[in-house]
């Protein structure tokens, strides 16, 4: 009796501790795992898991290798005796590397050194702030040397970009993938956009350029295109591919793979109608390997490389299921070491079998702490748009989900306005964590989402308020059918263009809605176009400047799709967070939401981060977010 009575108490504690739930707290304790490459001799993964630290305000990583068939992680303090370095050239003699060069005169001390404690900026042109970093006159440039024995640099290191106000690698996100070495050693190749100033700020014109080691001169080896040009890497075979956007000023252009191929730029994904996040080549050349948004997904996909021979080109998807392929590794004639990530769990890195179309989970370190975890389920569903489309929903419930009640439900608004709403896993906008805390979360791939066609993913451009608006109407009122949805508390949320979405979406709703979150949102077309940085995307998206009379798509933007011309409609509650380092969005548009809000009479809110931008990085900072948020949600849902 005795023994019975201790394994019914085990059974309940076990149950007790499989019903808890994901918490913000929990949420910043996950390993994040990076996958830094195979080891030299091929056994190995190797990879990182960083730990953020709230108590401390920062994060710590730690090194670790794992078999490729599988097996137990080993810890390890060098990585780099373990990896390939793509930066030493082939040959062994030559290192390439990055370093930030002063070029230009910013500041008044540099025109006037005798006034050394002035803190006056000077600048003759756009491009004076990006993201979240004010110009001084500073640029990236690439730099190479020689190489001992022990990898370290010698003296005498040559700026290939020497005397130039530009930057490579691509400023605020590129690293050493914007430069790469030739096969034969001789050359280095680099990613730049090679304007300055105002030029610079309207356009999107990165070229891939060649410089010679031994004639110190450098070509450009994408001239004809005036997109986007990035991710150079060279083919078994020797051949330059690339990742290519054809058009000037448009940063969500179609993103096709280019080889370039006995003088002649060969499009392996012309003709097929989706976008390419990243690719790898087979280790015979006959392939490339590519990852890509797909149906709420992204997926790996092959598509064949033709050489000279007359086979057609095509693109095969290789890899099925809802979850996100985030990170190719490596890929073998049998297997593709790649990293995945699902709306419940973060990344972890897999063995995806190309064969038998299995999988093996390498990585397992937040496994432990999902088990213990009660987590939510989520749905595909098809909603019927008003212009008779049909757009995939993702709809995530509670965990432990009972359909005989009644949940508050939030509309997710996705940022962009072009980026692919897929099975991927934020340590802020965390579906499985907002279900958590008992919300249903409706997530729809309106238009503007890539993984549907690149006509689907254009059609919001121009018409941010238009037909994308109505895709959001027609996903919360399809999903408030349901019974086990309370339509009495309604909640939207969003972030960037989802934040503007929330703005616009607080003017017409017609009462749907109990509460609104607005995330770094743009609230005012014509102040956005004003002192936002990226000029070349507001030209794209909003259609124009708002000077320009005669343009009726631009107009129309500054206009009938301006939320502050519908806030004297709103009505509902309001959180409003805005990042005092965002140049994107700068810190007027949350400031005259929220002056807006207070000012009409609206229970509203100002939650400002000073030293965070567009994001929230701060582990302290991004628990006060979470915590923020949730107690809007509880003050007025």
């Amino acid at each position: 009796m005795k023994k019975i009575l201790i394994l019914t108490l085990f059974t309940m504690s076990l149950n007790v501790v499989a019903q808890n739930t994901m918490s913000p707290e929990l949420l910043w304790k996950l390993g994040r795992v990076t996958a830094l490459g195979i080891s030299k001799d091929g056994k190995n993964v190797v990879y990182s898991v960083s730990t953020p630290s709230i108590e401390e305000n920062k994060s710590s990583s730690k090194f670790y290798t794992i078999p490729v068939i599988g097996g137990n992680a080993t810890e390890v303090t060098d990585t780099k005796s373990l990896l390939s370095d793509k930066n030493i050239s082939p040959d062994g003699k030559y290192l390439v590397y990055n370093e930030e060069v002063k070029i230009d005169k910013v500041h008044g001390k540099d025109y006037y050194p005798e006034l050394e404690k002035s803190n006056v900026q000077i600048y003759n042109g756009l491009d004076y702030r990006h993201w979240d970093t004010w110009n001084e006159g500073k640029f990236n440039h690439v730099f190479y040397s020689g190489v001992p024995a022990d990898n370290v640099r010698l003296a005498a290191p040559i700026d290939i970009m020497a005397g130039e106000n530009f930057d490579s690698p691509q400023k605020p996100f590129g690293g050493d993938e914007d430069y790469i070495w030739s096969p034969d050693s001789k050359s280095i190749l680099y990613v730049s956009k090679k304007v300055a100033g105002t030029k610079y700020a309207i356009s999107t014109n990165t070229n891939i350029y060649e410089y010679n080691l031994e004639t110190k001169k450098t070509s450009n080896r994408t001239e004809a295109n005036l997109g986007y040009d990035t991710n150079p890497v060279f083919s078994p075979q020797g051949n330059l591919t690339y990742l290519q956007m054809k058009r000037d000023g448009y940063e969500a252009d179609k993103n096709d793979i280019i080889v370039d191929f006995k003088g002649m730029k060969m499009n392996l994904t012309a003709n097929w109608d989706n976008s390419v996040a990243s690719f790898s080549w087979s280790k015979d050349g006959k392939k490339v390997y590519f990852l890509a948004a797909i149906d709420g997904t992204q997926q790996l996909f092959e598509v064949n490389f033709p050489g000279v021979t007359r086979i057609a080109i095509t693109v095969t998807q290789l890899t099925f299921g809802d979850f996100d392929v985030h990170d190719i590794v490596d890929i073998t004639a049998d297997n593709a070491i790649v990293t995945r990530t699902d709306m419940n769990h973060a990344l972890e890195i897999y063995s995806y079998n190309l064969k038998k179309k299995t999988w093996l989970q390498l990585t397992k370190v937040n496994n432990d702490a999902y088990a213990k975890l009660a987590l939510p389920k989520y749905e595909r569903r098809y909603v019927t748009t008003t212009d008779g489309k049909k757009m995939l929903v993702w709809v995530i419930l509670p965990p432990n989900f009972d359909a005989t009640k009644k949940y508050p439900t939030l509309l997710y608004c996705q940022g962009g306005p072009q980026s692919p709403l897929t099975q991927s896993y934020s340590f802020r906008w965390n579906f499985s964590l907002m279900a958590s805390q008992g919300y249903i979360v409706v997530a729809p791939n309106r238009r503007g989402m890539y993984g549907h066609g690149q006509a689907w993913n254009e059609q919001i451009s121009g018409d941010w308020g238009g037909q994308v608006m109505q895709d959001y109407l027609s996903a919360i009122d399809n999903v408030t059918k349901e019974k086990y949805v309370d339509k009495s508390r309604l909640g939207c949320v969003g972030a960037s263009y989802g934040g503007y979405s929330v703005f616009y979406l607080a003017g017409i709703h017609n009462n749907r809605f109990k509460t609104f979150i607005a995330h770094d949102g743009v609230f005012n077309t014509q102040s956005m176009f004003g002192t936002t940085e990226e000029v070349f995307f507001n030209n794209w998206d909003f259609g124009g400047a708002y000077w320009e009379k005669d343009n009726k798509i631009a107009q129309q933007t500054y206009t009938k799709f301006n939320p502050i011309n519908y806030v004297e409609k709103w009505n509902t509650p309001i959180l409003i967070i805005q990042g005092g380092n965002d140049f994107r969005v700068p810190i007027g548009q949350g400031q005259e939401a929220f002056q807006a809000a207070q000012l009409r009479g609206i229970n509203s809110r100002l939650l400002y981060f000073p030293e965070e931008n567009h994001w929230v990085l701060k582990p302290q900072n991004a628990q006060v977010w979470q915590k923020e948020f949730y107690k809007w949600l509880k003050e007025t849902l």
